[in-house]
């Protein structure tokens, strides 16, 4: 297991003892509905939690360039891979994933903000075990994670932020909460932590 970031720490994404950084790699973002309380509670909810996750591209001026998310699942420079979407947020491991070749990302991009938005309003009073993690595609190794422990009735969040600094990638956990059903509906709040 990697690191295990707290919100608002940043860690460089240079490889070990490189000078080069990671190349490809992989965010996987994960989540659990709370079990449902009392009889009636059991018996008429499907259980499912049905988050998005997204990764919005900004430039050095912090414009919007390109979403990926369930609805477009590459990046349009193709730097920007999504898997798909998980309707209910059921199993281990990751529940849906992105995949970045940094090195490919091109240079008129600055910063790439991961987010998780609930689609069909659900809160995130009613989400538990929420978490992003990093893993190096070069050696499938987890860099880092960070675990989300904020409850409320907001129905998104912005998870990380992962951005260029002198050449080299960084990623911050930031874990912020935010209203909106889509990324889109929360661009706006995402400048506010590039």
């Amino acid at each position: 297991m990697g690191l295990s970031l707290k919100k608002g720490q940043t860690i460089s994404l240079r490889k070990k003892d490189a000078k080069t950084g990671l190349e490809r790699v992989h965010l996987g973002l994960g989540w659990d509905p709370v079990p449902p309380q009392g009889f009636f509670a059991r018996l008429f909810s499907s259980g499912d939690i049905d988050l998005d996750a997204s990764c919005l591209m900004y430039d050095s001026n912090k414009t919007l360039k390109d979403t990926i998310y369930y609805g477009q699942l590459r990046s349009k420079d193709g730097s920007v891979t999504h898997s798909g979407d998980n309707l209910t947020g059921e199993g281990d491991g990751d529940d849906e994933s992105i995949v970045v070749s940094l090195k490919n990302v091109p240079a008129s991009i600055q910063y790439l903000a991961f987010t998780i938005n609930s689609f069909r309003g659900q809160t995130f009073d009613q989400i538990e075990n929420a978490f992003c993690r990093l893993v190096n595609l070069g050696n499938n190794e987890e860099v880092c994670r960070y675990t989300l422990t904020e409850k409320g009735s907001h129905t998104g969040v912005i998870m990380a932020v992962v951005y260029r600094t002198d050449g080299v990638w960084e990623l911050k956990a930031i874990g912020a909460p935010c209203g909106g059903r889509r990324a889109i509906d929360i661009s706006n709040d995402v400048v506010k932590f590039l």
